[in-house]
């Protein structure tokens, strides 16, 4: 089992930054990728960033050269820098965690954009 604990979200005016925490716990070795997802109200939830390995990234359109997501491993902790934002990336923000053929959610954080 991994556990993973999201911190960072809160309200920011529009063209404000945040950056947003996920830690995981548990069993963490071999956990293929982290990654971020975000739901909107009324909206289906949706990829926003992930991470495979150190390196590897991968951004939905929306957010390129705004979002950048990093990973420490000393840590167990995935990052999601959000810059330059806008009030349509309001919403509930999820960490999720791939290992094996198993998919772990956080309880997500509510980021807000006010215009």
């Amino acid at each position: 089992q991994v556990q993973l604990v999201e911190s960072g979200g809160g309200l920011v005016q529009a063209g404000g930054s945040l950056r947003l925490s996920c830690a995981a716990s548990g069993s963490i070795f071999s956990i293929n990728s982290m990654g971020w997802y975000r739901q909107a109200p009324g909206k289906q939830r949706e990829l926003v960033a992930h991470i495979i390995g150190d390196s590897y990234t991968n951004y939905a359109n929306s957010v390129k050269g705004r979002f950048t997501i990093s990973r420490d491993n000393a840590k167990n902790t995935v990052y999601l820098q959000m810059n330059s934002l806008k009030s349509e990336d309001t919403a509930v923000y999820y960490c999720n965690a791939l290992q094996g053929g198993n998919t772990y959610w956080g309880q997500g954080t509510q980021v807000t954009v006010s215009s």
